[in-house]
């Protein structure tokens, strides 16, 4: 006789474990470490300890808009009629256990774990099986009941589909403290080739503009990220910081999120080599130079191959350039002249603006004793005073 056996929300959870392990979620994505996503190999183990494991990989300790928080990550299904080259989730992929959960199912499980103290959150996402609008009406219903049936006001980060209806991205917004359209590539042929069956302008740049426009025009206060996977099919740093600009400024993105992509077995990509990690980290300097410290892509420095250096951050390749011989006096440089120098943000930058004030700074002490957390670092490209700091004539004189 053939017969199966339901098996509990939580138990659903617990075996699609880190399924989005490769995606961040929070506000410091360079501190979200990558995991190895649902292929993380079994070891012997008791069952409690299994599954002890597999809900400890699904949980990510971020930074949301709210504050650090555990963020249960999850999907409605790992099952997916696409067929992007790079991903797990691919149509037809023998090794990817197809699991399902409907939206009361998904809603029960997360307020279990919620309401044992494990999690204060969720990233909810999905393949796509049907069609977009109907892989986003299950994230949406999911919401809805999390949000009406059982009361839930903690964090609720939404991916909006590839080919979402407009009004389920208003209702997103409305639902969710955060929303995400991962546009995947930089450019509408590098799509192309990461995922064919994808449309960059019609199925998801449209889409964060809607975000933008609702948020304008509603005053929703949803926030709004994307996601790119870098390295896979010859993309430049320059193409992806360019795009990112582009979202920032007309967009309203809070961030870009940059994936260094990592071959899976069984996929199309299976055989092309691993980005470097350090590509990964210098594409989040450059952005947040992007977005909070006023630079623009033309600012940056790239190389030949239209990528960023990676032996030394991008700040401090453009200071070594322009700051050695035409150092910034602490005492008189305005805010966005400050942010040009290593080691000053825009939190350092406040409190120069405010000890000024009070009187001169002439001294690297002076800069650690008004919370500059990294003087030293900033010697090289500074005066103070009129004079270039000691620490930085010694450098000079070694060199």
């Amino acid at each position: 006789m053939n017969f199966s056996i339901a098996l509990d929300p939580v138990d659903k959870l617990l075996r699609m474990g880190d399924v989005t392990g490769f995606e961040p979620a929070g506000d410091a994505p360079h501190n979200e470490p990558a995991r190895p996503g649902c292929f993380t190999p079994q070891v012997k183990s008791t069952r409690q300890e299994r599954n002890m494991a597999a809900l400890r990989r699904s949980i990510a300790h971020v930074i949301t808009p709210k504050g650090p928080k555990p963020v249960l990550k999850a999907m409605m299904t790992t099952a997916c009629e696409r067929n992007c080259f790079y991903c797990p989730f691919r149509a037809g992929r023998a090794a990817t256990q197809r699991i399902s959960l409907r939206p009361d199912e998904m809603a029960q499980g997360f307020t279990r774990i919620q309401q044992a103290g494990l999690v204060d959150g969720i990233f909810l996402s999905s393949g796509i099986i049907g069609g977009g609008v109907r892989a986003q009406d299950r994230i949406l219903d999911t919401a809805e009941i999390l949000r009406r049936k059982g009361r839930y006001r903690g964090y609720v980060h939404l991916k909006i589909m590839p080919g979402a209806e407009k009004e389920q991205v208003r209702r997103a917004m409305q639902l969710a403290d955060r929303v995400s359209i991962n546009l995947e590539g930089a450019t509408e042929e590098r799509l192309r080739l990461l995922a064919p069956k994808k449309d960059f302008w019609s199925e998801l740049v449209q889409r964060l503009l809607w975000v933008e426009e609702i948020r304008r025009s509603e005053r929703v206060r949803a926030s709004s990220v994307t996601q790119f996977v870098v390295g896979a099919v010859g993309d430049t740093d320059l193409e992806l910081l360019s795009l990112s600009e582009k979202l920032y400024r007309q967009a309203g993105i809070s961030r870009a999120y940059y994936s260094a992509f990592h071959p899976i077995a069984q996929t199309p990509f299976a055989g092309r080599p691993p980005v470097l990690p350090q590509r990964e980290h210098r594409l989040y300097q450059a952005s947040f130079l992007l977005r909070d410290y006023g630079w623009s892509v033309e600012d940056l420095g790239f190389g030949a191959d239209q990528n960023l250096r990676l032996d030394v951050d991008p700040k401090q390749a453009w200071a070594d350039q322009h700051l050695r011989q035409a150092p910034v006096e602490i005492n008189r440089a305005g805010r966005s002249a400050l942010l040009r120098v290593p080691g000053i943000g825009p939190k350092s930058a406040e409190r120069i603006l405010a000890a000024r004030r009070q009187g001169t700074i002439s001294d690297l002490i002076h800069l650690g004793q008004i919370g500059v957390p990294s003087p030293q670092k900033s010697a090289p490209y500074i005066l103070l005073d009129g004079r270039r700091p000691v620490h930085q004539m010694a450098l000079a004189l070694s060199a």
